[in-house]
This record gives structure tokens, C-alpha cells and sequence, in this order.
């Protein structure tokens, strides 16, 4: 909420949507005064801001935005009341079209039958709109014109290409200097920009929307994230298999994705007597791997994980580098387990999930928030109908939270289809937050798949099953560690760890020992055999983010001796080789950061 200063000297507090939403207007009114021939489209209010659509003959660039601000300054100072007014369906086409406005007519045409038909006028610019608006022009005091783009008339790539420009305000001038603050930080940690400079990752439109190429940096870090997991969850007991891409249609119709996900799956491919398809998730495959064999009560809980891909068909206009993807490769878990054994395994995931963000990758404990995630019931249709399991399986999950005296808030709506869950959200470096790690609890699943265990009575009992993901996704979850390390990675996670210098050629070859002697040890290494100066090399090595510069001259040669330069900490001092090598294994069997 924003609090603003009325006439009079009132205050009053209004959603920022409606801020920004009347700010668009300000900069359309700007924009038709300028460039009259102009045609409006629309101008909502977004997330973190709000944009206009124009229809122009040149696009706008950024640097007609000191023109439009001025005159938008111009409105304001104006202080022009924003009045509302209704019309009725021929008189609202009539008033559009006198102003030459084919879009709106277009709008209007297509409105229901019966729906009130509003318009906003501030001066002389009036606007088809629903509303509702600041009372005058003068109310907005802060505004800063952000970036323009192109963007098809009602998202559609058969219509015209219409001309976008975004912008944000605020009530102080001091709330949107922290705004922009906020953005330009943003900016520097964009995955997308870093993972170019640092050589991690590419995209290809041969290859396709949302389908990146890992370079071998980048497929790097992802193979040490995934070994890094697997071998935790080795340690607790969990045994890892390989399941197929493909599936038939058959096995999602039997889970009920088909019913709840077909929409964000991949088409369908006939092969032979087959309709296959790209899956989605795991837990179909799964599930046929518990049944394959019988299963006595002592044998639960069985923990079955894999390093999955899966395929969802994200709107080409929602993909985003590596953060949202079409095709991804999940850290997926799913925990078979007796009734009784519930609680304890819950517990036990929560554990990791702390283990794994706090004690490993150094995440203070106040940056989480969990969430339980329960189903919509006012929405039956998108959830499996039982409500006795829903019931079951909702108050098993909150009584376990309370039990382990955790925080929590619900979230109606925002459970699986199959069962809730616990999201665990966590505060990135840019403040928003983000649901990485999840535990759901699903009684659903082994009802679909007639899954059994042997009892201690000698009969048939139905387990429950745990689904669970640590890192989520690799590519997910390296686009949060790019954005929350600006790319400055651990030591133990960093493609080179280090970056050997030699000062001159006459250096090279005790520079190659060097290496050699790093590489046995299991260190990734690189030298830096360019003829350039020193400073050069060492500027290079700062901009790659190595954690270690190991500067050689005659001095080193000569004492058989290491200059070390840290990320962190700068020049460190000359050390003996084998000095180093103890101080960076110690880093990286301790996840230094």
C-alpha cells in the first residue's frame, strides 16, 4: 500500500496497482501529446510497475523517454482531475472511433452483452478503462520510464507488432531511488548476463525456446550439485535409478496427470501401437518400481531418487535462461513408508533441506518461510476427489510442523493435485521469494498404483508415499546460486578453482608443474600462458571470479614457492605448494564459502 497526500492535506493509503495504473494513463496523455497519430492499446498496472502498448510508425527507443518524462511532469504539475464516466456500447464505439482509436473499438466490440462500458478523462485524454484511478493527475510524484519493447497486439504473433513502453512510480522521490537501486543490482545479478560473461551456459533457436546448451563450466557446477546430493542422500539410505523420458499415455491417464497436467505436457507421439509422451514428472515411474516386487513392512521406508528430466511445455514467452526451462532435471525423491513412519520421515527431510541450505551453503535460518500448501475446496475439479485423504493427509502435514515447532502459514490452492504439501520459500539476494525445496505427503498415488506392503499380520496394507525435492531443479537451482552469488561460487562448487600466473615465458615451465602437481591433488586448474603483463592476467582472472590467483616469478621459481592471490581475501603471501594445497582441500572438504 502506498500512503498519499489528498487535497486539503488528507492522507489516504491505495494499492500500488492503482498507483501505477493511473501512472500509465499520465505517460499515455504524454505520449498522444507528442506523437498524436499514436494509436492506444492498453496500460495495466504489473507486478512491479506498469507499461503502455502504442501503435507507431517508429519505435520508441530510450532515448525519447527524457521527452515523454518532461511532458509527463507537465501533466502532473497539472493537477488534472481524473473523472469517470459510463456510455453505452454504440456511444462508446461512436466516441472511439471520432478519436481515430481502432483498438479500443476493437475492445469494446468485444465485451460481453450487458457489461458497464467506463472511460476515464483527465484534460483533454480520455481512456476506455475499468478503473480505479488516483482522483487527480497531481497525486503521483515520483516516475521513472524503465525500458521499451516490442509486443504483439493481444500476445498473439499473427497480430501487429505494437511498440511497449514499462515504467514505475512512487509517492516519494526517496521510494524510487531505492527502486532503481533495487533494479540495477538486479541487473548486475541477472543469471542470464552472468552466465554469458563466465562462459556457463547458451541458448540457440536452432536448439529451441527454453532448451539451454550447459558449456563446460557450466556442466561443471551442475555435475558437482548433483553428485553433491546424490551422496547425501546415499548416505541416508536412499537408493537411485534411471527411468525412460518416454512414457505411454496410459501411465499418466492410471496417476491422474493426464486429467490435472495434460495442458503443460508435451504432445503426444505415435510410435507403432503406442501414444508416448515427454513426461513431466517422476513419480508415475516410480511407483512402478515399488510394485515390481513384494515389500514387507521391515523393508519400509523404501527411498527411491533419481536425477530426472522432465518435460513442460512453457509458454515460449514465460521462459527465462535457465530459471524457467522446457526441459529440466529434477532432484526428485519419493519416500515409500509405512502410516506410522510418517512423521519421522518428514522430519528427516526437513533435516536435509537444513543441512543442505543452512550448514552447507551458508543460508541463515531467518531466510525461510514454510508454507503448507492445502487444496482450493471451493475448486474441486483440479485436486483427485477424496476428501477423506485430503482431509487425512492435510492435518497429518500440520500437526508434523507444529510437532517440530516450525513456523508456518497456509496457502489454500496451492497444493498438488494429488496431495498437500510443504513449500519451504526462501529470501533471495533481491528479496523475493522463491519455492525451492518441497515435501508433499500423498495417499493417493499408491490407491492409483494398488501399491501393498506385507504387515506384521500377514496382510496387505497400503503405504504412503513422501515425494520430496532438495535442489528442485538443477537448472533452477543454478540460476539461485548464480543470482545469490553473483557468480562468485564456493570453492568446492567453482569450475577453476585456480588461476596460475606466470610473469614471463621463462616461468612457463615451473608454472606447468605447478599445475600438475594442483591437478593430481584433484584441484581444477588452469595457467595462463598469454604473453601479457601481469596486471592484464590478473584483471582476467578477477572478471572470471576465480577463487585463487597463484602468481609465479623468479622469486617463486626459485624457492619453489606459490604467491597467492585470494577473491576474498587479496594478496595472502608466498607459500610452499604443498602449503596451498592443504589450505584449498581444507575449503573445499569444509563447503568453504
Amino acid at each position: 500500500m502506498f500512503k498519499i497526500k489528498l487535497h486539503g492535506g488528507q492522507t489516504a493509503e491505495v494499492e500500488e496497482s492503482l498507483y501505477w495504473h493511473t501512472t500509465s494513463h499520465i505517460m499515455a496523455q504524454a505520449v498522444k501529446r507528442l506523437y498524436p497519430e499514436a494509436k492506444l492499446t492498453i496500460g495495466p498496472s504489473i507486478e512491479n510497475g506498469f507499461y503502455y502498448d502504442f501503435d507507431v510508425e517508429k519505435p520508441f527507443s530510450e532515448d525519447d523517454f527524457a521527452k515523454i518524462e518532461e511532458e509527463m511532469q507537465k501533466i502532473i504539475k497539472e493537477d488534472l482531475p481524473i473523472e469517470r464516466f459510463e456510455l453505452p456500447r454504440d456511444k462508446a464505439i461512436e466516441l472511439m472511433e471520432e478519436r481515430e482509436e481502432p483498438y479500443k473499438v476493437e475492445l469494446i466490440k468485444d465485451l460481453p452483452e450487458g457489461e458497464v462500458i467506463s472511460f476515464y478523462k483527465q484534460g483533454e485524454f480520455t481512456d476506455l478503462c475499468r478503473g480505479p484511478h488516483l482522483p487527480t493527475t497531481g497525486a503521483v510524484k515520483a516516475f521513472k520510464l524503465l525500458t521499451t519493447s516490442g509486443a504483439y497486439w493481444r500476445g498473439d504473433e499473427h497480430n501487429k507488432m505494437l511498440q511497449r513502453i514499462y515504467g514505475v512510480s512512487f509517492p516519494k522521490a526517496s521510494m524510487l531511488e531505492e527502486h532503481l537501486q533495487m533494479l540495477e543490482e538486479a541487473k548486475q545479478r541477472d543469471h542470464r548476463k552472468i552466465g554469458k560473461d563466465l562462459d556457463l551456459f547458451m541458448t540457440h533457436r536452432l536448439v529451441g525456446s527454453g532448451l539451454p546448451l550447459y558449456l563446460p563450466n557450466g556442466a561443471t557446477i551442475r555435475r558437482l550439485l548433483e553428485r553433491y546430493i546424490q551422496d547425501k542422500e546415499i548416505a541416508l539410505g536412499y537408493q537411485h535409478v534411471y527411468t525412460p523420458d518416454l512414457a505411454n499415455t496410459e501411465l499418466y491417464k492410471i496417476s491422474g496427470h493426464w486429467d490435472h497436467y495434460k495442458d503443460d505436457m508435451f504432445p503426444i507421439m505415435q510410435m507403432d501401437n503406442e501414444s508416448l509422451v515427454l513426461r513431466p514428472m517422476n513419480c508415475p515411474h516410480h511407483m512402478l518400481i515399488y510394485g515390481y516386487t513384494l515389500h514387507s513392512y521391515k523393508e519400509l521406508p523404501i527411498r527411491i531418487g533419481e536425477l530426472a528430466h522432465d518435460f513442460r511445455y512453457e509458454n515460449s514467452g514465460a521462459v527465462c535462461g535457465l530459471e524457467r526451462v522446457r526441459q529440466m532435471c529434477q532432484n526428485d525423491a519419493h519416500l515409500f513408508v509405512r502410516p506410522d513412519q510418517i512423521k519421522e520421515e518428514v522430519g528427516r527431510v526437513i533435516n536435509l533441506i537444513f543441512e543442505v541450505y543452512i550448514k552447507d551453503f551458508g543460508f541463515s535460518r531467518d531466510r525461510f518461510k514454510f508454507r503448507l500448501s492445502l487444496r482450493d475446496k471451493n475448486n474441486k475439479e483440479k485436486y483427485i476427489d477424496n476428501d477423506e485423504m485430503w482431509e487425512t493427509a492435510e492435518s497429518q502435514l500440520r500437526a508434523i510442523l507444529k510437532e517440530l515447532n516450525i513456523d508456518f502459514y497456509e496457502a489454500e490452492g496451492e497444493a498438488a493435485f494429488y496431495g498437500p504439501k510443504i513449500d519451504i520459500q526462501i529470501k533471495t539476494a533481491l528479496g523475493h521469494d522463491v519455492t525451492i525445496p518441497t515435501c508433499q505427503l500423498d495417499f493417493a498415488l499408491p490407491e492409483r498404483f494398488d501399491l501393498t506392503f506385507i504387515g506384521e499380520d500377514g496382510k496387505e496394507h497400503r503405504p504412503v508415499v513422501i515425494h520430496r525435492a532438495i535442489l528442485g531443479s538443477s537448472d533452477r537451482f543454478i540460476s539461485f546460486l548464480i543470482e545469490e552469488t553473483k557468480g562468485e561460487f564456493p570453492v568446492w562448487l567453482c569450475p577453476k578453482q585456480v588461476k596460475i600466473l606466470p610473469i614471463a615465458d621463462r616461468h612457463l615451465e615451473y608454472a606447468n608443474n605447478v599445475r600438475d602437481a594442483l591437478v593430481k591433488e584433484g584441484i581444477r586448474v588452469d595457467v595462463d600462458d598469454r604473453q601479457e603483463k601481469i596486471g592484464y592476467k590478473i584483471r582476467e582472472a578477477q572478471l572470471s571470479k576465480v577463487p585463487y590467483m597463484l602468481i609465479l616469478g623468479d622469486k617463486e621459481v626459485e624457492a619453489n614457492t606459490v604467491g597467492v592471490r585470494a577473491r576474498k581475501d587479496g594478496d595472502i603471501g608466498s607459500m610452499l605448494v604443498e602449503e596451498f594445497v592443504s589450505r584449498i582441500k581444507e575449503e573445499i572438504k569444509n563447503f568453504a564459502r
